[in-house]
């Protein structure tokens, strides 16, 4: 017979294995995470990793891609009703179920990699923001529960902070989400700057386009701006943890303005030395 403890156990050291691999714009776990926290935080990567992967499946058919999501929430409702699944799933269960996590959050997130699947164009911010409220807002909520921070105004400023991170990485990622088929800048602003889509295919990228970045970073940077008022509501390494993510983000913008707003030539990215220099940063706040 199986001991359910170890199929947990060897699920959360496979996340952990796994969010060690991906840093993205920062590292999905770091010493600033008190340690008793982060296989919890691996866990809760693994699932959005895993469904990101199969929104983005480019070989699979629209609908190949919707059944494997599907399939994907259907093992998460199994495994939180009768503890039936894989090693990696039953950890999951267990961080959902041992921190009292709202489960909504993680299917919210469900919700947003069918978007991808089904959406490619947004006609205005509010939809963008309708997205982001189910693709990046739930993390923030997520960590939140995770430390016991449950006030309105904390949620309030993570969501700000949440939907300004997907849309810096939306304007990181322009030229890869173009050809996945994807753009997340509102049509009634493009129409505005007076940009079409195939400027994201160009090899220089134009004023238009330049124009369009210039006014997505200053309003990404107000709204970290906003959300830099959860910090006087956390404690101890968490504080530092998310002081440290937005400063990534904050980079990643600083570099698109000293590129003059060119994203199409190079991807902005943030390097190791960053990393370093950000977190030395972190800890004059």
């Amino acid at each position: 017979m199986i001991n359910l403890s170890d199929s947990i156990a060897a699920g959360y050291s496979e996340s952990i294995r796994l969010a060690k691999k991906h840093y993205e714009n920062f590292p999905v776990i770091s010493l600033l995470i008190p340690k008793e926290y982060r296989r919890d935080i691996s866990i809760i990567y693994w699932f959005a990793r895993s469904a990101d992967d199969i929104a983005d499946e480019g070989n699979l058919t629209t609908q190949e891609r919707l059944r494997k999501l599907s399939d994907f929430e259907n093992r998460l409702i199994s495994v939180l009703k009768n503890s039936s699944g894989n090693n990696l799933e039953l950890a999951l269960r267990n961080s959902i179920i041992e921190r009292k996590l709202t489960q909504d959050n993680f299917f919210n997130l469900l919700k947003a990699f069918k978007q991808d699947v089904t959406k490619s164009r947004y006609n205005n911010f509010n939809e963008v923001l309708n997205y982001c409220s189910n693709s990046a807002n739930p993390v923030g909520r997520i960590l939140l529960e995770l430390f016991n921070i449950t006030e309105s105004d904390a949620i309030y400023y993570s969501d700000r902070i949440c939907t300004a991170l997907q849309i810096t990485n939306f304007i990181q990622d322009t030229k890869t989400d173009f050809q996945k088929g994807r753009i997340y800048y509102p049509l009634d602003e493009m129409l505005k700057f007076n940009v079409n889509e195939k400027m994201f295919e160009m090899k220089k990228i134009n004023d238009n386009l330049k124009s369009l970045i210039e006014f997505t970073v200053n309003r990404t940077q107000t709204m970290f701006d906003e959300g830099k008022a959860l910090l006087k509501l956390l404690t101890g390494r968490f504080r530092y943890e998310i002081a440290w993510t937005i400063k990534g983000g904050e980079e990643i913008l600083a570099k698109i303005r000293g590129a003059d707003f060119d994203i199409i030539s190079k991807r902005p990215i943030l390097k190791k030395s960053d990393y370093l220099k950000l977190l030395l940063k972190t800890f004059l706040i």
